[in-house]
Formats: C-alpha cells, structure tokens, sequence
C-alpha cells in the first residue's frame, strides 16, 4: 500500500511520563477523530509513519522519544517583546494576551506560529515559542477508523488551508476540521 496521499483517520489517546506515571494530555473520539492526508508534513511524521501503513480497524500503540516528537526544550525560544506587538489601534489586547494564554503570531515572512503568554509585564509580554510538549516523550494508544487513498477533493481542501486560501483557520471554510482541545498538541489537529 502506497503511503503517500492517504486519508488516515484515528481516535487515540496521548500520553506523557509524568514521574513514572502515564498522564492523558489529549483524547479524540470517534464522532471527532484526527484527520491527515498523509505526505503533506501536517502531522509529525513519526506518527504519520506509525498510523499510515495500518489497515481499518486496527489498534495501535506506539512511543514516540522527544526527538522524534519536538525535541528538547530551548531557553532561546523563551523572548521578551514589547507590549506594542500586541496592540490594535493602540490599545493592549487584553482579550487575547493575558498569562497561559495560546496565541498565534507571525514573523516577518508571514510564517504563522504559536506562542504560549509566559507574563505580561507592564513594557513585555514574556512568550515561550517552545511546543507545548517539548522535551517529552510522547505515547500513543487508538485505532485506525479509515485508511484509504485521498480523493482530489480532498488535497484540494488540505492545500487551500495549507496555503491560506481559508484565512488558515479551521471553520473559515467548509470542511470536516472539528477536532478541538485545550492546548495545541501540534500533531496537525486545527485549534
């Protein structure tokens, strides 16, 4: 079975190694499951290879090192920016920008990427670039629910989000990206 261009569909549980104890970080269901379209790098592709290859109703279990996930934690994605950045019309956006707080930015070349609000100080808003699971080995228990080629309609729609075509969020546009949780996992889920 060729592995690229595949719809994979899986509900799992996440796990962590919290001081020898499994901890549940993130649950899908059935009725909400992680879709990918295999090959276009959405998902991390340790995991994509782990689920690409399995057949319709199979169960999985696999571990992931922190390498093979997010690597380790860096300090230097750990930065201080100026209040002003996240500022509309001259006002702090409070909203949005407040302490834990899961916000998305974008550099210079227009590349979107997700930061969490470490504090906000009265000139800095301290943010952490690092993925939420950095550092930590991931384990991951499910089932595969569908595993068949892509139709063109599809990749249509995976690259119309790809490429911003729906403003880049889930919901912008008709299509089956429903998955929510707390924290983005950055498995390839829309948040």
């Amino acid at each position: 079975m060729e592995n690229k261009n595949r719809f994979v569909s899986v509900s799992y549980s996440l796990y962590i190694d919290e001081e020898g104890e499994k901890r549940l970080v993130e649950k899908t269901s059935d009725d909400k499951p992680f879709e990918i379209i295999t090959g276009f790098g959405i998902a991390l592709d340790s995991f994509e290879q782990n689920v690409a290859s399995l057949e319709k109703g199979a169960k999985f279990e696999f571990s992931l090192t922190k390498d093979e996930a997010y690597g380790d934690y860096r300090d230097d994605l750990l930065m201080e920016l100026g209040r002003d950045v996240f500022s509309i019309n001259g006002h702090f956006d409070h909203e949005h920008v407040y302490q834990d707080a899961i916000i998305q930015m974008q550099n210079d070349e227009g590349n979107r990427f997700y930061g969490r609000v470490v504090e906000v100080g009265e000139e800095k808003v301290k943010i952490d670039l690092n993925h939420p699971l950095a550092g930590e080995a991931l384990f991951f228990k499910g089932e595969v629910l569908e595993n068949r080629e892509a139709t063109e309609d599809e990749i249509n729609h995976l690259m119309k989000h790809l490429t911003g075509g729906c403003g880049g969020h889930c919901g912008d546009c008709e299509g089956g990206c429903e998955h929510e949780h707390d924290e983005s996992c950055g498995c390839g889920h829309c948040h």
